[in-house]
């Protein structure tokens, strides 16, 4: 192994008495200080002991480790790993932006709350909605807030009996799980062969007990729902309203907008669709936005626009929002994800941001038709931003979807999402963002045809990859029963 690249545990790169580090002698009296004995240690904490150069390149060297979008392609379907410009991460941590604290007073904020108020104006003109709150902090967060405002509808009619919640196989698990903790019951809706949505199936699930349906347009598949319009009206006529998982508004963007298809409560992923990128459970945005009519149940506090002597002013508002959700978190969600939406949004531009569906679409289509001689496509035709294999088309080498992904750290790419969906047994679901060059597209298109090759003439060594990493093929099952997340456990494993 590399130890310049991968290096040693810190633990193991420290000398009893050696320190980085010197701190400068309290002003203070230690009387004044005093903590409580029942607040103190009884003995020294385990604490590695090294100088400054040994952890500055210890952390640097791990870091060498780490995969971004920065590093090179990330084809995550689902999941949307976006290129994240470098002048979104410039504003966002400009002194004006990054140390501003959600406590200090409104007359001190106008600027913040200025970007709030116009950023959610802008999500409603692109969605084709009446009124956004960007309060929630994320995708699932928002889906709850939706679901929420959805229930506060019904209950404000004293539509009580309205607690189901129509939802695709197909859907992203967060669907279930979200309508789940907002008290509702989940129905699932069968998908067609063509991976869309059973309209029959359907039929025959609505009541006077639907509350809504749940839908992601394109689905998970990357397929468009085509019948959208008829559904929409089957559940409006029964009632329900239609609720749009915005996880894939990407290939959207320029082409068409939920509130014009008939949705009418949705969340918007920023750090998917407006490139702020999310991973290691945060920081997300899920703002959630409702059709005219819906907008008094949407959570509190609020932006306020006022008038005064020096024109616009705007107040963080709780107000008597008699029919509001409440509070659904603290302060007005995660600013520093909103800057970044918000700077990805006005470098577009109007003519610009017209283009990022079609050329997500023409990228994802290209990337498919180039690999489906060799990877199974269960559904074939034309997909939107991202599309799903079944594996490998020859099923004799016994190489799985794992193994693949597995072999692509080998040549430098992250893997796309595997085993999701659900609805084939080695889903791999590719999505390249419009992004990405056709160079790029090209070399990935290279590097999982070899790999297929290699599969076929030599499969032993696709399944044991990856062979170049830091570590080999770990035991998945074993790590997630059993991690190992202390470096004393790590020596009494004997590992």
């Amino acid at each position: 192994m590399n130890n310049k690249l991968y290096g040693n545990l810190i633990f193991e790169l420290s000398k009893p008495g050696r320190k980085g580090y010197s701190l400068p002698k309290t002003d203070y009296q230690h009387t004044t200080c005093e903590l409580p004995q029942q607040l103190r240690r009884t003995e020294d904490a385990t604490l590695p002991e090294c100088d400054e150069l040994t952890v500055v390149r210890h952390y640097t060297n791990l870091s060498h480790n780490n995969f971004g979008v920065n590093d090179g392609f990330y084809p995550l379907g689902s999941c949307t790993m976006k290129y994240n410009p470098i002048i979104n991460e410039e504003l966002a941590a400009a002194t004006n932006a990054n140390k501003l604290h959600p406590a200090q007073s409104v007359h001190t904020t106008q600027g913040a709350l200025s970007l709030y108020n116009q950023l959610a104006k802008m999500l409603a003109n692109l969605t084709g909605l009446a009124e956004f709150t960007l309060n929630p902090c994320a995708g699932a967060h928002g889906e709850l807030t939706g679901l929420m405002v959805i229930r506060a509808y019904h209950q404000s009619r004293g539509d009580n009996q309205r607690v189901k919640v129509l939802i695709p196989d197909s859907a992203h698990g967060t669907n279930p799980a979200s309508a789940a903790v907002c008290g509702l019951e989940v129905i699932e809706v069968k998908s067609l062969a063509d991976g869309t949505v059973d309209v029959e199936d359907l039929k025959t699930k609505l009541g006077d007990d639907i509350a809504a349906m749940m839908m992601t347009n394109p689905n998970t598949l990357g397929i468009f729902e085509k019948r959208i319009p008829e559904i929409a009206q089957l559940v409006h006529n029964c009632g329900g309203l239609m609720y749009y998982d915005g996880a894939n508004l990407n290939p959207m963007l320029g082409v068409c907008r939920p509130g014009d298809m008939g949705f009418d409560v949705m969340h918007i992923n920023l750090h998917k669709t407006f490139s702020t990128p999310h991973g290691g459970g945060g920081p997300g945005a899920g703002p959630v936005g409702v059709r005219k009519g819906l907008e008094q149940f949407l959570p509190t506090p609020r932006i306020v626009e006022t008038k005064d002597g020096c024109g616009e002013c705007f107040e963080r508002h709780e107000g008597n929002y008699e029919q509001s959700l409440g509070s659904i978190g603290n302060y007005l969600g995660n600013f520093n994800v909103l800057v970044k939406a918000y700077a990805y949004i006005l470098s577009l531009g109007n003519e610009h941001i017209k283009e990022v569906g079609p050329l997500s679409t023409l990228n994802a289509n290209y990337i498919k038709d180039q690999l489906k001689d060799v990877y199974e496509l269960p559904i074939d035709g034309h997909c939107m931003h991202e599309f799903v294999f079944d594996g490998l088309k020859d099923k004799s080498t016994g190489v799985t979807t794992m193994d693949v992904a597995k072999r692509l750290l080998d040549y430098g790419y992250h893997a796309p999402t595997i085993y999701f969906p659900l609805l084939f047994h080695e889903s791999l679901m590719i999505e390249p963002t419009e992004n990405e060059s056709k160079d790029t597209l090209d070399q990935f298109i290279g590097v999982m045809r070899k790999i297929a090759e290699e599969a076929k003439n030599n499969p032993e060594l696709v399944k044991t990859a990856p062979h170049s990493t830091p570590i080999g093929r770990v035991d998945d099952v074993e790590a997630a029963k059993h991690p190992i997340t202390t470096y004393q456990q790590l020596i009494n494993s004997n590992i």
